[in-house]
């Protein structure tokens, strides 16, 4: 990626910058405030999407991974994710006022009645449903601290996992750090392959024709497909990651 400074002398004009909090795969975290100071320094939008790492904003006790985000101009945020709001509910959260264009074909002023009644100007996804009124129903229902009790609880399951696998010697870890969301991704070692070749199809294959338990999995990178369990759902015991990793040995023990 070329310097902003180069970019400029080329003729080019950045105006945009996406800075992540909470990556699908890793769970990673971009450094925001240090973004967000070249940001300030070279008048540039700074975006963060949030769709997965916005939950951790009911947290106070991981509420600091996102420092920072306060200063993004926009962030988009996906309450269905971490929160459990059911399927749909985005947001996209802007600072200023931006971009109010007026459909007038759709939301003409003279008719018969008091226009301020009529809402379907009130969303920018005009006559769909609201989404935001599930996230709403559910915060009166949990209130912030209910809503923070079930991130903590997330994150201590994967830290538990973590801690798990470094444990074990029939799983490694896909890197060694702490996750700093609820991702962790590892690898199954089978007995007959200690190299740097083997796969976890085949057992991944045969765990969901058994029905016992289904990980989703993928490659990044040079890394070959490692498992990808992400703990989204508070009711997660730690008898179901030892029951996890427990049949994801006993399933692989023969390969």
């Amino acid at each position: 990626m070329k310097p902003i400074s180069v970019l400029s002398l080329q003729g080019l004009v950045p105006f945009y910058v996406n800075a992540t909090a909470g990556t699908t795969v890793y769970g990673a975290f971009d450094p925001l405030n240090a973004i967000a100071d070249i940001c300030h320094r070279h008048t540039l939008w700074m975006h963060v999407d949030a769709a997965w790492g916005g939950g951790l904003l009911m947290s106070d006790r991981h509420r600091k991974k996102l420092q920072g985000i306060e200063r993004a101009w926009s962030v988009t945020w996906n309450p269905h994710k971490m929160m459990g709001v059911p399927l749909q509910c985005s947001a996209i959260l802007i600072k200023k006022r931006c971009n109010e264009l007026g459909a007038k074909y759709l939301f003409q002023t003279d008719k018969p009645y008091d226009v301020s009644y009529d809402t379907g100007d009130k969303s920018i996804q005009c006559g769909r449903h609201i989404d935001v009124f599930k996230f709403w129903l559910m915060w009166k229902a949990k209130g912030s601290e209910g809503f923070g009790s079930q991130v903590n609880k997330c994150l201590e399951n994967a830290e538990y996992l973590y801690d798990q696998l470094q444990r074990r010697t029939d799983f490694e870890l896909v890197f060694k750090n702490k996750p700093e969301h609820s991702n962790v991704c590892f690898w199954y070692i089978p007995p007959s392959l200690r190299g740097p070749t083997f796969t976890i199809l085949q057992p991944l294959a045969v765990k969901e024709s058994n029905g016992s338990v289904l990980i989703g999995y993928q490659p990044l990178g040079a890394r070959v497909n490692f498992f990808r369990c992400v703990f989204s759902n508070p009711a997660t015991q730690q008898e179901d990651i030892d029951f996890l990793l427990d049949e994801i040995a006993r399933l692989g023990d023969d390969l």
